[in-house]
């Protein structure tokens, strides 16, 4: 019997360092899919506006479970969009630490790790969120605001974090 993809390890079996990622989102897509582990089906959860896309593939790190109820989520970097439910092998660079108000008024945590495939050719010289460009980080800062916006939300980035500090906000989340 195969293993539920939310129930898969976070980290690969050959690297403590490697992460697993599912793709929920792919690159390119104005269709917001998530996994609903309850089904074990991805379903469609919204559709961004006319001219809105996601700029990187967006999933979740698989056996963790953030404040927000979800799993960990994760902005991928790699050369080109995958697909829905494909695994990916990643490495974490570092993380937006982020405040989101949620429907009834509160805020909660829902922080989003930032990675890079762990085979990606364009990005494999990146493995700090400082090796990102000030511009790249606001450009991905102001979707998550924007898709949130657009939702009726708000987020506030609290801070920009590396690597290690990923690490420890992924050993905090595994169940």
């Amino acid at each position: 019997m195969s293993t539920p993809l939310h129930q898969l390890p976070a980290h690969t079996a050959h690297s403590r360092t490697l992460i697993h990622v599912v793709v929920e989102t792919p690159r390119g897509e104005r269709n917001k899919v998530a996994f609903e582990p309850e089904l074990g089906v991805f379903m469609l959860k919204g559709v961004l506006p006319e001219g809105h896309t996601f700029p990187y593939d967006f999933g979740f790190v698989p056996s963790t479970l953030a404040e927000d109820g979800d799993p960990l989520d994760v902005l991928l970097l790699l050369d080109a969009p995958t697909f829905a439910g494909c695994v990916v092998e990643a490495r974490l660079i570092g993380a937006l630490e982020i405040e989101q108000r949620e429907d009834d008024g509160s805020i909660v945590r829902n922080d989003r790790l930032l990675a890079v495939a762990a085979n990606a050719r364009l990005h494999k010289g990146i493995h700090e969120i400082t090796d990102l460009s000030g511009e790249m980080l606001h450009e991905i800062e102001h979707f998550f605001s924007s898709y949130n916006s657009v939702k009726g939300g708000e987020i506030k980035v609290l801070h920009r974090v590396g690597s290690k500090k990923a690490h420890t906000l992924l050993a905090q989340a595994l169940v």
